[in-house]
C-alpha cells in the first residue's frame, strides 16, 4: 500500500503502519493520504481510497467529492482536545491578568540595575492589575470534546458555565460536568456570557455564525474567544465591535493582517493542537483507522462513511467491500449476483448513515472478476473492493 503523507505527522503513529506500507511525503499515486492542515483536492488522486486527518476538523478535504468517489475520510476526534482546552484557559488568564502587557513591560526594564527594577516593579504594578475568572459567566458554544473540557474546566475555576450545542452528541452531554447548565436556546447563551468560547466545525452552517447580529445580542464588553476555526467569524464584526466597545477582546488562533493591527486582539500563531503529546495522539489515531481500513475494510472516525466492524472467521477466503447510495433492495441485489457464482456468504454486515451504504461481505471463496464487474455495473455502486487474506 503506498500512502502519502502531508504535513509532518508524527513518528509514533506512523510505525503502527509496518513494512507492508510505503509512506512518505514523495509518494506517487497515493492509496492512502494522512494530512494534518495541508489541503486535500481527492480528485487529484485516482488511486485513492481514504484520506486520515490527523485533527478533529476535516474542511481541508474535499469530502463531498470524496464520498462521491467512494474515498473514505477520517478525523480523530478528541485526540487533540485537552491540548486546545489548556490553551483556552491559558490565554483567558494572560487576558484577565494582563501578562502580554505586564510580559512587555519587564523585558523594557531590562537595561536598568536590579535596584530601579525593584523600584518601578512596585511603582507601575498596579498599571497591569487584572481579575479573577472565578465568578464570571463562561458561555461554550458547540460541545464536543474540546468543548466539554472547556466547559468542565470552566466549572473548576469556580465560573459559572452555560452549554450550547444546536446538534449535541449524547456520548458528549453525559460527560459534561453537573455544574455546567445547558442553554435551551442560542440567544440564551449570548444574553447571559461574560465570556464566549467557540469550538464549532467549519461548514456551511457555521462558517460566518459569528457576525454583526450575533454580537450585537451579546452582553456589551463581552469577551469572544475563537479556538475552533478562523471563518467560523466575520472578522470586520468583530473589529467593528471592538471599536465600539460591544466586544472588549478577541483571543484567537488564526492571525491576520487586520488582527494583528488591532490594540484588543490577542493572537496565537495556530497552536491550538501543537504539543508533542496532541500530535502524536492524533496521528496513532489517524493511522489506526486507516490501517484497519485498507487491511480490514473496517470503519471508524470516519466523517462520511457508517461506523463498520465485522470480525474475521477462519473459513473466510476474502472480504468484498460494496458502497453504494442508501437505497432498498441492494443487499438482496449483492446477495444474489453472489450467490449466482456458486459462492458461499459466511457474513453479510450492512451499515448506513442515511446517504451512503456500506457492505462487508465476508466470502468462503475468491470470486472471480465477473461478480465484482456485475456489482459495480449497478448504477447505485459506488465502489467495490476485494481484500483477500
Amino acid at each position: 500500500m503506498r500512502i502519502k503523507t502531508l504535513n509532518n505527522i508524527a513518528a509514533e503513529g506512523l510505525a503502527l503502519l509496518g513494512a507492508d506500507y510505503e509512506t512518505g511525503p514523495e509518494i506517487d499515486h497515493p492509496q492512502a493520504i494522512i494530512v494534518r492542515s495541508s489541503s486535500v483536492n481527492t480528485t487529484q488522486y485516482p488511486d485513492l481510497l481514504a484520506v486520515a486527518r490527523a485533527g478533529a476538523g476535516v474542511n481541508n478535504i474535499t469530502v463531498t467529492e470524496a464520498t462521491q468517489a467512494g474515498v473514505c475520510v477520517f478525523n480523530t476526534p478528541g485526540a487533540n482536545a485537552n491540548a486546545v482546552a489548556e490553551l483556552v484557559f491559558m490565554m483567558l488568564g494572560v487576558w484577565a491578568r494582563n501578562l502580554h502587557q505586564a510580559h512587555d513591560f519587564c523585558r523594557q526594564l531590562s537595561a536598568l540595575n536590579n535596584e530601579k527594577i525593584k523600584t518601578r516593579t512596585e511603582a507601575e504594578k498596579s498599571n497591569f492589575k487584572g481579575f479573577e475568572l472565578a465568578g464570571k459567566t463562561l458561555g461554550v458554544l458547540g460541545l464536543g470534546q474540546i468543548g466539554i473540557k472547556v466547559a468542565n474546566g470552566g466549572a473548576f475555576r469556580r465560573m459559572r458555565v452555560i452549554g450550547f450545542d444546536p446538534n449535541p452528541a449524547l456520548k458528549n452531554i453525559h460527560l459534561l460536568s453537573p455544574k455546567v447548565l445547558l442553554a435551551r436556546s442560542l440567544t440564551e447563551l449570548q444574553e447571559n456570557a461574560d465570556i464566549i468560547s467557540l469550538h464549532l466545525p467549519l461548514n456551511d452552517k457555521t462558517r460566518g455564525l459569528i457576525n454583526s447580529d450575533f454580537i450585537k445580542r451579546l452582553k456589551p464588553g463581552a469577551a469572544l474567544l475563537n479556538y475552533a476555526r478562523g471563518p467560523v467569524v466575520d472578522e470586520e464584526a468583530v473589529l467593528a465591535a471592538l471599536d465600539s466597545g460591544q466586544l472588549s477582546i478577541y483571543i484567537n488562533d488564526f492571525p491576520s493582517r487586520s488582527l494583528l493591527r488591532h490594540h484588543r486582539v490577542i493572537t496565537t500563531p495556530h497552536l491550538g493542537a501543537s504539543t508533542g503529546e496532541s500530535e502524536e495522539q492524533c496521528a496513532k489515531m489517524a493511522v489506526s483507522s486507516l490501517k484497519n481500513y485498507l487491511d480490514y475494510g473496517t470503519i471508524s472516525h470516519s466523517v462520511n462513511f457508517p461506523a463498520a466492524e465485522a470480525i474475521i472467521r477462519h473459513n473466510i477466503a476474502c472480504r468484498l467491500i460494496m458502497i453504494n447510495n442508501d437505497i432498498p433492495g441492494m443487499i438482496g441485489f449483492a446477495s444474489q449476483i453472489i450467490g449466482n457464482s456458486g459462492i458461499n456468504i459466511a457474513s453479510y454486515n450492512n451499515q448506513s448513515n442515511g446517504r451512503i451504504g456500506y457492505n462487508i461481505i465476508d466470502l468462503e471463496d475468491l470470486p472471480g472478476p465477473e461478480v465484482t464487474r456485475t456489482i459495480e455495473n449497478n448504477p447505485d455502486v459506488v465502489r467495490t473492493r476485494l481484500i483477500q487474506f
